[in-house]
């Protein structure tokens, strides 16, 4: 019951901080915090991605459970100037989706990667999705709150990640860990429904 109850509390409060932005005075900036912030939640692929990254951290514990998502939302900082600027990364749609089959692979499979390479492997996605947020950002966002939106929320959804892999397995250890791996091979098969354009 308890792990329930954090697992909701987490992803409601996901939800209702976009319009507790919104409520503040100051349209230009709260916007652009408003509409970064609504970036990451409002796509399937961006959700399982961030989602996703935190878990993979949890399964690597240590180090790994700070140093991979601080990374992910480091060089998407980096990947979302470059939207920004209008300077072109190829296959941003693909990189995207690659992002959530092999992210839902390692998750499937258990990997036990070494903190560096988990490291430079969620980096490059987070390009990607740092680019994607960059260069949607609408015309009347100020581009450090619009880029302090994405960031945040992205942070939240690593969270999340990181909450359900502790919450599920605290509440059945045996079959929990078999319930997180299940989902992430969930996720690389929805990952490969949005390659093809199938989701």
């Amino acid at each position: 019951m308890r792990t329930k109850f954090i697992v909701s509390s987490a992803f409601i409060t996901t939800l209702l901080i976009p319009s507790l932005a919104f409520a503040h005075t100051g349209v230009g900036d709260t916007t652009g915090f408003f509409h970064g912030f609504e970036h990451p939640v409002s796509g399937l692929d961006h959700v399982l991605a961030m989602v996703l990254v935190g878990v993979f951290a949890w399964q690597l514990g240590g180090r790994a459970l700070w140093l991979v998502p601080a990374t992910f939302v480091a060089i998407m900082a980096g990947g979302g100037a470059l939207g920004l600027a209008g300077i072109d990364v190829p296959f941003v749609e693909t990189g995207i989706a690659l992002s959530v089959i092999i992210l839902g692979a390692a998750v499937a499979l258990n990997v036990r990667a070494p903190v560096a390479i988990a490291m430079g492997l969620v980096g490059l996605f987070a390009i990607f999705h740092g680019h994607a947020h960059g260069s949607e950002m609408p015309e009347d966002a100020g581009g450090f709150a619009y880029g302090g939106g994405f960031m945040l929320a992205t942070a939240l959804l690593h969270v999340l990640g990181i909450a359900i892999g502790f919450s599920i397995v605290k509440a059945e250890e045996r079959h929990g860990l078999i319930a997180v791996r299940s989902a992430g091979g969930l996720a690389a098969v929805a990952g490969i429904g949005l390659l093809t354009g199938l989701l």
